[in-house]
């Protein structure tokens, strides 16, 4: 019978002195960023965004030091049951999901519009963590090593494209790639899977994205490419979402002076596009302060990963550290031009409960991972395995 060895704190209070509270500052600060801007673009209103976002931000840190707590162990033998729950929730968008501006997304709880897809995205770290764990280092680039792994990736990423939801999808395949390679993929397999990249690559653009993408993803793909394409149309946004931005200068018009953002040139402003009014008030060097801000809160989180002993919360914290960068990097790139519009948020600064309970549950196994860094798991242990 396997010992389960753990050389960490097991007192609460021990636990709690031993949490990374600099990562925890970092996050506060982002979260009192966003309460302060959507406050801003509401007029100088804490309705409708601001007091929900800081409610919404206290249940959800509270919660972050709960899931911390927790050892290694627990979250293992949770990690496939909430993989499949995650997925029975995107069956059920399917069937009884609300359907808002064209998209079916949410499952409609009363006070709370629950996004299945933002759930999945932790779900699918923890159970490919887990997997990896389990599997015997040689195994990595085996059959079973490779297609499992792709088949958990494939089946809700199958889901949540159909909803539409092209920006969820890409993250959840990017963030399943993440940890495939960092559980040690052979770097020949890394090459021959490249060289066939490029050549499909090169095989859609001989074919034509037209054939592939639903026409309003065409369209997006072709205001990117042609700022000056339908300018009045899909290139209306994200040509003003530039404009706001560089209308803020160095250091921007101060906070409440914000005018582009608040006579509605932009949609979801509260959401999607909340950097650029960031940007309009504080300015270049509002938004690197934001930027440097989540810099050393990834850093943080990648120092967490090399400190652990075990497989598990390693690649959790990877994996979880890598979703986390690509939120920040999509929604930036997005609103700068830098690639086509996706409706990615910016992380605990945009306006939403899902994402923001779904990212303080990310950062509550990080920290947890800190807290047990030196645990040494055995492979099949856990609550239901």
């Amino acid at each position: 019978m396997a010992v389960f060895r753990e050389t960490v704190p097991r007192d609460l209070r021990d636990k709690m002195m031993e949490l990374n509270w600099s990562l925890v500052l970092l996050l506060i600060l982002l979260g009192v960023a966003g309460v302060a801007m959507l406050y801003s673009i509401a007029g100088a209103d804490w309705s409708p965004w601001a007091n929900r976002h800081a409610m919404r931000l206290g249940a959800g840190f509270a919660g972050m030091l709960v899931i911390a707590m927790f050892p290694p162990r627990f979250w293992m033998g949770m990690a496939y049951p909430a993989y499949f729950g995650a997925l029975a929730l995107l069956l059920l968008v399917e069937l009884f999901g609300v359907n808002i501006n064209g998209a079916q997304r949410w499952i409609d709880l009363g006070p709370l519009r629950l996004q299945p897809s933002e759930v999945m995205k932790v779900a699918l770290v923890l159970a490919m963590a887990r997997f990896y764990h389990d599997l015997p280092t040689e195994k990595v680039t085996s059959p079973t090593g490779l297609l499992v792994p792709l088949m958990m990736i494939g089946a809700p990423a199958a889901l949540i494209i159909g909803q539409p939801d092209l920006g969820t999808t890409l993250l959840l395949a990017a963030t399943g790639v993440i940890i495939i390679f960092m559980a040690g993929l052979s770097w020949w397999f890394i090459l021959t899977v490249s060289v066939a990249g490029l050549i499909g690559v090169v095989g859609v653009a001989v074919y034509g994205l037209e054939n592939i993408l639903a026409e309003y993803q065409m369209d997006r793909v072709r205001a990117f490419l042609n700022p000056d394409y339908d300018p009045l149309g899909i290139n209306y946004h994200p040509n003003q979402a530039v404009i706001t931005m560089g209308s803020g200068g160095m250091t921007g018009k101060g906070f409440l002076e914000g005018t582009q953002s608040k006579l509605g040139y932009l949609p979801e402003m509260q959401t999607d596009y909340i950097f650029t009014a960031l940007g309009e008030e504080f300015g270049f060097v509002g938004g690197i302060s934001v930027l440097a801000i989540n810099a050393l809160i990834m850093a943080q989180a990648v120092g967490v990963a090399i400190s652990c002993k075990s497989t598990f919360l390693r690649l959790l914290t990877m994996g979880l550290t890598g979703t986390y960068a690509l939120y920040v990097f999509i929604n930036i790139a997005m609103v700068s031009r830098l690639m086509p519009v996706v409706g990615v948020p910016l992380p605990l600064i945009s306006y939403g409960g899902t994402v923001v309970l779904s990212v303080l549950a990310a950062f509550g196994l990080i920290l947890g991972a800190h807290i047990h860094r030196n645990a040494e798991p055995p492979k099949g242990a856990g609550l239901f395995g």
